[in-house]
C-alpha cells in the first residue's frame, strides 16, 4: 500500500466519475490497472514520464504507442488530457489512486497482511474473516517480512494491528528501559 498525492486522488476521482457517466467503469478500471502495473514494472517508463527534459507531446506519443491497442478511448483521452495539463508525470500515481477510489466505490476493503512465513489456508481465512467485520468484500494481499520474527501485522487503510513478535520485543525493551531508569 502506498500513499498517493491529493492531486492524483482528485484526477482519479474525476476519471471514476467520468467512467461511470460513460458506463465504462470496468473497462477503465482494467485500463488503469494495466497502466499502473506497466509503469511499476518499467523503470524506463517511470523516468521518461517524470523527466522535465522530455516534452509532454513526446511523452504522450510514447504512452499512446505503449498503451494504444491495449486500452479504451476513455483512458487514452484521459492520458491526452494529462499531457495537455502537464501532469503526465503523475500517470502512474493516478492509475494507482484510481484503483483505490474504484475499490472504495465498489465497497472493497484492501487489507495487507504481513507475516514472517507464508500463511496457511486456515490462517488466510481467519485473517479475511477478521477484516470482513469491517466491510463486505475484502481484497487481501500478503507479504513476507522475516524481520517481524513471528506473528503478523494487518493493515486496512490507515489502521494497523500489530501482533508481531518484533513489536512485542520492542515494547518489552521500552518497558524494561523505563524500569531501569527509575
Amino acid at each position: 500500500m502506498h500513499q498517493e498525492s491529493q492531486v492524483a486522488k482528485r484526477y482519479a476521482k474525476s476519471l471514476l466519475d467520468f467512467a461511470l457517466e460513460r458506463k465504462e467503469l470496468e473497462a477503465v478500471a482494467a485500463d488503469m490497472e494495466l497502466i499502473a502495473e506497466t509503469c511499476k514494472n518499467s523503470k524506463d517508463l517511470q523516468l521518461m514520464l517524470k523527466s522535465p527534459i522530455i516534452k509532454p507531446e513526446k511523452k504522450l506519443a510514447v504512452t499512446k504507442k505503449i498503451f494504444g491497442g491495449e486500452i479504451g478511448t476513455v483512458s487514452l483521452n484521459f492520458i491526452s488530457l494529462l499531457a495537455e495539463k502537464n501532469r503526465e508525470s503523475l500517470l502512474m500515481e493516478i492509475a494507482s489512486a484510481f484503483g483505490t477510489v474504484y475499490r472504495k466505490y465498489q465497497g472493497i476493503l484492501s487489507a495487507e497482511i504481513i507475516s514472517a512465513v507464508p500463511l496457511t489456508e486456515e490462517e488466510r481465512n481467519k485473517a479475511t474473516q477478521v477484516v470482513k467485520g469491517l466491510g463486505d468484500k475484502v481484497e487481501l494481499t500478503e507479504k513476507i517480512d522475516k524481520d517481524i520474527i513471528g506473528g503478523f501485522i494487518i493493515r486496512v487503510d490507515d489502521k494497523q494491528y500489530d501482533a508481531s513478535v518484533a513489536s512485542r520485543i520492542t515494547a518489552l525493551k521500552r518497558a524494561f528501559s523505563k524500569n531501569n531508569l527509575q
